[in-house]
């Protein structure tokens, strides 16, 4: 098992979800976030002063997946969510050594 953990733009979090769904990803977290890679942010004007924003909003998706399925959901968070700007986002992957569902104490992949 592997979790990915996917960071993207807001406004692809639809078409991400959807594709991963497609991919057969049967769960998944999101969670709104707030970062900045190398854009390092921007600089807005509000009312005549100029403003550092350095934090950008963000959109985290986590989920635990079969090794099987690893390789179709990272084509399918590619795909959806790239533009080919920068802040498109990024992907990390790790091992999960164990999953245990509570409800029913279910381990490994049968309890993803």
């Amino acid at each position: 098992m592997q979790k990915i953990e996917a960071v993207i733009q807001p406004g692809k979090l639809d078409a991400v979800k959807e594709a991963l769904i497609e991919a057969g990803v049967t769960g998944m977290t999101i969670l709104e976030a707030r970062g900045h890679g190398r854009q390092k942010g921007h600089t807005e004007f509000y009312r005549g002063r100029e403003y550092s924003v350095d934090l950008l909003p963000k959109i985290k998706i986590e989920a635990v997946i079969p090794d099987a399925v690893v390789d179709r959901a990272v084509r399918a968070i590619l795909t959806a969510a790239q533009t080919g700007s920068i802040g498109d986002g990024k992907i990390f992957l790790s091992r999960v050594d164990e999953a245990i569902r509570i409800r029913n104490e279910d381990r490994g992949e049968v309890a993803l």
